[in-house]
């Protein structure tokens, strides 16, 4: 696939999740675990594609993955759950945009270290910072909820396996 419509079609999911969660969405675990995994699966399945990486390639590209989880977890703590109609609601705090500018801005210094230190341009996928992001948060909202003892939103009949992407 084309690099820049790769990272369009990134771009697009990001925005969507970003929107719904914001304005306050029905929480259910498809919705919330379904983009992370995909992201960071994109990001695996392009790392995969890249030859020549070294042991230190794969060290700064774990911990990368591991500050991204633990960025995307700090953030997930700050995602106001709470019940509406029975059933668990998520949304966006103004908080959770200011841990995702620090994360972000982490994330830039990571990256110019690791930079730096030589570690190979293409062993620094985007979709797999992102998603693994986006999996620490979803690890941390779907433990917040699961302790709430409210029932997730129940998952609209003939959803597709990104949540309700395109809808």
């Amino acid at each position: 696939m084309n690099g820049w419509v790769h990272a369009g079609l990134i771009a697009v999911v990001v925005v969507v999740v970003v929107i719904r969660r914001l304005r306050g969405e029905p929480l259910n675990a498809r919705d919330l675990f379904a983009p992370p995994v995909v992201l960071t699966a994109l990001g695996v399945w392009a790392l995969a594609q890249k030859h020549g990486l070294g042991t230190a390639d794969y060290g700064w590209i774990a911990a990368g993955a591991g500050l991204g989880v633990a960025l995307g977890a700090v953030r997930g703590a700050t995602i106001r759950v709470y019940e509406r109609e029975g059933v668990l609601w998520q949304r966006y705090a103004g908080r959770t945009f200011l841990v995702a500018a620090v994360s972000l801005a982490l994330m830039a210094g990571f990256a110019a270290l690791a930079a730096h230190f030589g570690l190979a341009a293409d062993a620094r996928p985007i979709q797999l910072s992102i998603g693994v992001s986006f999996l620490g948060e979803a690890l941390v909202v779907g433990f917040r909820a699961l302790s709430s003892g409210t029932p997730f939103a129940p998952e609209k009949r003939g959803a597709s396996p990104l949540g309700r992407f395109g809808r």
